[in-house]
């Protein structure tokens, strides 16, 4: 089912058990970054301006089935009643006597937020008696989580298989936008990867070096790439021990017609600090104490060239240490050009997962992609080609 379809529902005086993730950053008790509440604010205003009564149910860092006071969601309802403009009510448990009370009393159009899913080890069990208690309290179901859809947790798998499960605007935005970078893209589509570990993206290179016309391997794992092709790293972090994965990843490319694009040419320093002298090497002209942490100006003006020639981009990953300049370079100019490719009408641009959202922040272009996922584990996994149960469900 689709939020449209939702949307021609009677939703007037209905329960509407919504997923959201709010598992925002905090600092002294005080949200310090509110992008997920803000990502949620459609759905919910959408949702209120039917008559619905919304019931807004989320985890909050891991308290591991216990109830943990630093972990409440309660420091969150004025922040969110402020963005919506209008009172959100707060029930302190999510199933029971004290939720069914707080929903119970919500009019039409009201806002209702249970407490931490997690303080239940029913939640990530997905145990059928605590689905059943959270379904008490609704009579439509809507995941807005994206984020949270790669697990098969009570509240993201188990409730759309006990009531109609919709998508929330912001997961159908994401589905959409990820079908237009890996399910249905215009070709030639191209993908950059960048990040310190080969090890912790072994699933994802395997899987787009049979789904892409063309990938670019940056960061730290780009140097494990040069050193499994005869090239020397000097004092760069490497994953030496596999290097013959990388080999066969090359092959793989090889096989379904791939190009990859591995670094020309490299910057390279003694030191990591800001302002740090920065040298530009060919491959293979590294001293024993210098360490790899950009990619040089020749890669990236072939990358730049690259994205010209293709329709769609996906970007997961920065392609230096961006966090200290100099070695920002190489991510700052490649994410900009696209940027402006997008803007020109020639490039779909969709990124995402780790350390990338931050990178394009840097880099001033989060607004500027086609779409810009903060999904985390969830965009990697379905990057990596893997089902989300959290989706599955919805589609089913």
């Amino acid at each position: 089912m689709t939020f449209r379809d939702l949307g021609q529902a009677n939703l007037k005086g209905q329960r509407v058990l919504v997923r959201v993730d709010f598992n925002v950053p905090m600092e002294g008790g005080r949200i310090s970054d509110d992008t997920r509440l803000r990502v949620a604010l459609p759905t919910i205003r959408f949702l209120s301006t039917q008559g619905a009564k919304v019931v807004l149910i989320a985890h909050f860092d891991r308290p591991r089935g216990k109830r943990v006071a630093e972990m409440s969601l309660a420091p969150l309802v004025a922040a969110l009643s402020t963005l919506l403009d209008q009172p959100v009510y707060f029930a302190d448990d999510c199933i029971g006597p004290a939720a069914a009370k707080v929903v119970r009393a919500l009019e039409d159009g009201g806002v209702a937020m249970l407490e931490n899913l997690r303080f239940h080890a029913g939640e990530e069990k997905n145990d059928p008696a605590f689905i059943e208690a959270l379904a008490a309290n609704g009579d439509i179901y809507v995941n807005d989580a994206f984020s949270a859809a790669h697990r098969a947790h009570a509240s993201t798998e188990g409730l759309a298989r006990k009531l109609p499960a919709y998508p929330g605007l912001s997961m159908q935005r994401e589905l959409e936008a990820l079908d237009s970078a890996l399910g249905n893209p215009q070709r030639p589509l191209i993908g950059i990867v960048g990040g310190s570990k080969v090890s912790t993206k072994l699933d994802l290179l395997k899987n787009l070096v049979t789904r892409l016309d063309k990938l670019a391997i940056g960061g730290g794992m780009a140097n494990t790439f040069l050193y499994a092709q005869g090239h020397d790293v000097g004092a760069s972090y490497c994953e030496k021990d596999l290097a013959e994965t990388a080999r066969e990843i090359i092959r793989l490319a090889g096989r379904n017609n791939c190009k990859l694009f591995l670094p020309l040419d490299i910057v390279v320093a003694e030191r990591l600090g800001p302002g740090d002298a920065a040298r530009v090497r060919g491959l293979g002209e590294v001293d024993d104490d210098e360490r790899i942490l950009d990619a040089g100006p020749e890669t990236v003006a072939r990358l730049k060239r690259a994205m010209e020639n293709s329709k769609t981009l996906v970007w997961n990953g920065p392609l230096g240490v961006f966090e200290v300049p100099p070695f920002d370079t190489a991510t700052v100019d490649c994410a900009r050009h696209a940027a402006d490719l997008v803007e020109a009408g020639k490039l779909v641009a969709v990124a995402g997962g780790g350390d990338t959202v931050a990178a394009l922040n840097h880099a001033g272009v989060v607004d500027r992609f086609s779409f810009v996922s903060t999904a985390g584990g969830a965009f990697l996994e379905w990057m990596e080609g893997k089902a989300l149960p959290g989706v599955a469900c919805l589609e089913s």
